[in-house]
């Protein structure tokens, strides 16, 4: 190994000296430069070579190889006239060439070996089988998948002759007629079928430089044909399903034209397959256009369009849906419901729908918004005789909630799994009022159906009854509820034969009942007997910070019943809410509310103070201001005020709810994670979730 000596240790310097570091014929034995900081001399002190400012010293040693990078003309004369004469001077310019030259080498080398790494994976990627053979005949290429069906490694096969290789291959004949051979069968000595391609390879300037083979396993052939078959099979068992659907279903092409239908469609539109089968798909639509060629121009499914149907115009509710391959619309497919069908279904689910609600409670004490004491009060005393057999006597203006109170109440005692029956005194005629309750024998009267009938109370045994507008019965009705009440059990109107029953008797009434017991219209009796527990549920108009949660919470049912998307009410809206006195109570503001979101656009998401024009000419809407003990400040701002409102709702919900976060959050109409923000932003004390 030769020894260098590299003068000057500037840029030029320091790439020579990376370039011969990785020499293994040339060694860097010194490195001088006057700059003991120069980038090369610290490169050389990090490698272990030895440095210097002057050469001088070193001429004499054993230097095979002098590089002077200084470009200084005069240290060049001096490094000729001082050297040994078996010493090679070389220029720096040339050393740097030379480097550059190595350099770009290097570069194409690493170039073709990437060119040839990405060639051999586009190669070993192809799911088909490539040989190619040179103008000699020997194996130049063999990817993965030829050494898959060949049986027989690459390394078995590059640079052997393909006879060797292949002893069946045609790929020496191709070199001698230069002519292609496309699509050929061909067995393997491995007894594996295949189906090849061989074609010569030939420069533009007619020289022959090889030949390749390109083939496929016949067995996938015949796997895609088993698949075909497959197909076929499971296409038959579709037409079996779809024939077999008690829904009518067409199916039209791309260009609207029908291309199958069921039985079913035929029993409900009266059309055959010869009136609809290749005929567009217009051809079935009495009244309305086509959701076929509807959903064909816009790619999307269409749900729920009432249209008539057939000679016969059969009301009929179409759904209709794309049918897209691969990105391509092929079709569509409908699905046809008979609306008589659909309204015969309604009707028994009506039917059961009144069933339930004469039979079940709805509601529980979760669903009551309290947030005033005289609120807090009533639902602690209500829960309180949940867990009591003892009769309540509900009280309070018409529209405050009393029914509410009793399904919460039915639904926290022991009898929550039996009946639940709900009785409107006033609703029900004085003549019938009797047996409804207390049911009658057959032939009690005329019109009596045979076998008698049970009355109210007895379909509520073990349950609950709940008689609301108590202060309506009759004396004679009174007298009967009475003898309920004390020996708990009913005689039916023309029987003899008393019978026992088991009932919770909730009441309720809007009326004084004392007035009534003044005026002799009420029995003082059946006073005591229902008033032994009552529970007196306060107006609106006493509790007022509870308007915006009760107006979120109706909100949020009346976007259930009428399909809207309504978030909820401006701060000015709330403010004129927040101003009425309510005299219908909560019953008033679900229609004030109500009648404001049906007559809202549908863009609209907030109800504000023009969607409330009936509070303008009701009594007390404009004097929020004049009241001595309405709970605003004077000189507040409209947005602190309500600030002030919802952190005392949601600190007296909080409290009522013993810290139950999620409980609080779902009564509030709010997300946990909205409510956690409002804590934080009015400063209310943290408790952990529950």
């Amino acid at each position: 190994m030769q020894n260098v000596m590299i003068v000057g240790a500037g840029k030029g310097g320091t790439a020579i000296l990376k370039f011969l570091k990785e020499s293994e014929v040339l060694r860097v034995a010194v490195v001088i430069d006057r700059n003991e900081d120069a980038p090369g001399i610290l490169l050389a002190k990090k490698e272990g070579i030895q440095t210097g400012t002057s050469w001088k010293p070193f001429i004499t040693g054993n230097v095979d190889i002098i590089i002077e990078v200084t470009g200084n003309d005069v240290v060049f004369q001096e490094l000729r006239d001082t050297k040994n004469k078996k010493t090679v001077l070389i220029p720096g310019s040339v050393a740097f060439l030379v480097s550059q030259l190595m350099e770009e080498k290097e570069e194409l080398v690493q170039k073709h070996q990437n060119e040839s790494y990405q060639q051999e994976l586009i190669f070993n990627a192809t799911n088909d089988g490539m040989v190619v053979i040179d103008n000699h005949g020997k194996v130049i290429l063999f990817n993965k998948r030829a050494e898959e069906i060949m049986g027989v490694k690459k390394e078995q096969a590059i640079g052997r002759n393909v006879v060797d290789v292949i002893p069946t291959t045609r790929l020496p004949l191709i070199l001698d007629t230069r002519r292609i051979e496309a699509n050929q069968e061909m067995v393997l000595s491995n007894d594996r079928k295949i189906i090849t391609t061989r074609i010569p390879i030939i420069e533009e300037n007619g020289t022959l430089i090889g030949a390749f083979a390109v083939f496929k396993d016949i067995t996938e052939v015949v796997n895609l044909a088993e698949e075909i078959t497959d197909l076929k099979e499971i296409q038959t068992m579709l037409q079996a399903i779809i024939h077999s659907s008690d829904d009518a279903i067409s199916v039209v092409d791309e260009n609207g034209r029908g291309i199958l239908i069921n039985p079913a469609y035929t029993r409900i539109t009266g059309l055959t397959q010869e009136q609809v089968i290749g005929k567009p798909a217009t051809a079935d639509i009495s009244e309305g256009e086509s959701m076929h060629m509807k959903v064909l121009q816009t790619r999307r499914a269409v749900r729920g369009t009432p249209m008539r149907v057939g000679p016969n115009k059969r009301e009929v509710i179409v759904n209709v849906a794309p049918i897209i391959v691969k990105g391509k619309l092929k079709g569509s497919v409908g699905v046809i419901h008979d609306m008589s069908e659909i309204k015969s279904l309604n009707r028994e689910l009506n039917r059961a729908r009144q069933l339930i609600r004469k039979l079940e409670a709805k509601y529980t004490f979760e669903d009551i918004i309290g947030q005033s004491d005289e609120m807090m009060l009533a639902i602690e005393q209500a829960k309180l005789g949940a867990k009591t057999p003892a009769t309540v006597l509900l009280r309070g203006e018409s529209g405050t909630g009393k029914e509410l109170f009793a399904h919460a109440i039915h639904n926290a005692s022991d009898r929550k799994y039996n009946k639940f029956i709900r009785v409107n005194c006033a609703a029900i005629s004085e003549t019938l009022l009797e047996s409804e309750l207390f049911g009658y024998e057959e032939g009690a009267f005329s019109g009596a159906i045979r076998g008698g009938k049970k009355g109210f109370f007895e379909e509520a045994n073990n349950g609950s009854i709940f008689l609301d507008e108590i202060g309506e019965l009759s004396a004679n009705t009174q007298a009967k509820l009475l003898r309920v009440l004390q020996e708990n059990e009913i005689t039916r109107v023309g029987g003899t034969k008393p019978i026992s029953i088991n009932v919770r008797v909730i009441a309720a009434t809007h009326v004084n009942l004392e007035k009534g017991i003044a005026s002799g219209s009420f029995r003082e009796d059946l006073y005591y007997r229902l008033n032994r527990m009552p529970i007196h549920i306060p107006p609106l108009r006493k509790r007022k910070e509870e308007i915006p949660v009760l107006c979120a919470r109706l909100i949020l049912k009346i976007n259930r019943d009428y399909g809207r998307n309504v978030e909820g009410v401006t701060p000015a809206a709330l403010f004129q809410l927040m101003g009425y006195d309510w005299p219908g109570n909560v019953r008033e503001i679900e229609n004030i509310l109500g009648r404001a979101i049906i007559f809202m656009n549908y863009n609209e998401t907030l109800i504000d103070v023009h969607h409330l024009p009936e509070l303008q000419n009701k009594k007390g809407a404009d004097q929020s201001q004049t009241k001595p003990n309405e709970p605003f400040t004077l000189g507040q701002s409209l947005s602190n005020l309500l600030e002030d409102y919802e952190a005392k709702i949601i600190r007296q919900t909080l409290t009522r709810l013993n810290g139950n976060k999620t409980l609080t959050a779902k009564t509030l109409g709010l997300s946990v994670r909205n409510l956690y923000y409002k804590l934080e932003k009015y400063n209310i004390e943290k408790n952990s979730m529950q």
